[in-house]
C-alpha cells in the first residue's frame, strides 16, 4: 500500500470524520480520480509533437494517455475539428496516490520561487486544478530529449461537493497550499 493511501486510511479518515460529524466512513471526502492534462498548440509538426507528449506523460504518470481531439473547428487557431489538440490521463486507485505523492514530495519543491499552491483553484464542486509550468521537473524526464517546453494541468477529483472538506482532505494528504496574508 502506498504511503499515501495509508496516511489516508489510518489517520486522515478518522480526523475527517469527527471534524465533519460524518458516521459513516464512504461519506467522507475521499479522492476519486486524478486526471494529468497536456495541450499543444505547435502547427506544423502537430503529430509528433503528440507522441513527443504522450511518450513523456506515459513516463511521468505509468499510464498511457488519450489523445484528445478538437470539438469544433477554430479558424483563427488555425484548428479544425477533429485535430488532435493535446494528451489525457486519468489515473485512479494506487497508481493515483504513487503520482499525487510524487508531486508533493519531490515534484513540487523542486519549483523555483514556489509559495504554495494557489488556495482558490477549487471549482465549487469539490473538485481541485492546479498547473505546472515545465514537464522537466519530472525526474523521469530526460532533459536533452525534450522538444519543447510544456506546462500541464493537474486535477484532483474528490467524493464530495463541498470545498470545505475537500479543501480539509487536500491539506491533510500533504498538499502545500500558498499562505494568504492579511493586511492589518
Amino acid at each position: 500500500m502506498n504511503r499515501l493511501r495509508k496516511k489516508y486510511q489510518d489517520t486522515i479518515l478518522p480526523e475527517l470524520k469527527k471534524k465533519f460529524n460524518k458516521t459513516n466512513d464512504m461519506s467522507v471526502a475521499h479522492l476519486n480520480k486524478l486526471v494529468v492534462n497536456v495541450g499543444v498548440t505547435d502547427l506544423q509538426h502537430r503529430d509528433q509533437a503528440i507522441a513527443n507528449v504522450s511518450d513523456q506523460v506515459a513516463e511521468i504518470t505509468g499510464q498511457r494517455p488519450a489523445v484528445r481531439k478538437a470539438r469544433q473547428s477554430i479558424a483563427s487557431f488555425k484548428l479544425r475539428q477533429g485535430d488532435s489538440v493535446g494528451v489525457a490521463v486519468t489515473l485512479r486507485g494506487e497508481r493515483m496516490y504513487q503520482f499525487l505523492d510524487k508531486v508533493i514530495s519531490i515534484v513540487l519543491p523542486q519549483v523555483k520561487d514556489f509559495q504554495g499552491i494557489p488556495i482558490n483553484s477549487f471549482d465549487g464542486n469539490g473538485n481541485y486544478n492546479f498547473g505546472l509550468r515545465e514537464q522537466i521537473i519530472f525526474p523521469e524526464i530526460d532533459y536533452d530529449k525534450i522538444d519543447s517546453i510544456r506546462g500541464m494541468q493537474i486535477t484532483l477529483v474528490t467524493s464530495t461537493d463541498q470545498d470545505e472538506e475537500a479543501r480539509a482532505l487536500l491539506t491533510s494528504l500533504g498538499l502545500p497550499f500558498e499562505k494568504i496574508e492579511t493586511g492589518n
